[in-house]
């Protein structure tokens, strides 16, 4: 998804010939949390959560947790008592559960980062119109990627307004 952000925002600084001319100020933006935080984002994630499978996948989540947490106690409990091979058995029957939990949450996640990226290369006009618009109306000279600054005070962030544009743009 870096790769994908730093795209956005090459294109956006090679579709707005002004930014290299202008001098003025210098501002931050979190593209993908700016269109993450969209109102139109969340409402694509909540669907995606809603999906059966997604549901199923989150419950078999949830049950296994518990399972796990559950031989994590009766581990620390009985450890004293239990003997050598009851002690290598429950470790097993840990690390199965560690594997599954892994493996349904590697799922989730791909699910969530799908609908993502899918949002995320649909919104792109908006973005980079919204960020024309933003550069024009701030008179930003310089617009940076938050991921590649060590350091700028939350006044030179335009993360909020680009979400609230987008907002705005999707309200429309």
């Amino acid at each position: 998804m870096t790769r994908l952000f730093a795209t956005i925002l090459t294109l956006a600084a090679l579709a707005m010939p002004a930014l290299a001319q202008a001098q003025g100020k210098i501002a931050v933006v979190d593209l993908e949390m700016a269109i993450l935080q969209s109102d139109i984002a969340q409402k694509r994630l909540n669907e995606v959560r809603n999906q059966e499978d997604f549901k199923s996948d989150k419950s078999e989540f949830d049950r296994l947790k518990e399972e796990y947490d559950g031989l994590i106690k009766q581990l620390q409990n009985d450890m004293a008592v239990m003997s050598e091979e009851q002690q290598v058995a429950a470790r097993q029957r840990l690390q199965s559960k560690q594997s599954d939990l892994q493996h349904l949450t590697t799922k989730l996640r791909q699910s969530e980062q799908q609908a993502a990226q899918a949002l995320l290369q649909e919104m792109m006009p908006r973005v980079q119109q919204v960020l024309r618009d933003l550069i024009t109306t701030e008179g930003i000279g310089l617009l940076l990627q938050s991921g590649s600054v060590i350091h700028a005070d939350a006044g030179y962030n335009l993360t909020a307004k680009v979400t609230d544009k987008l907002n705005q743009a999707s309200a429309e």
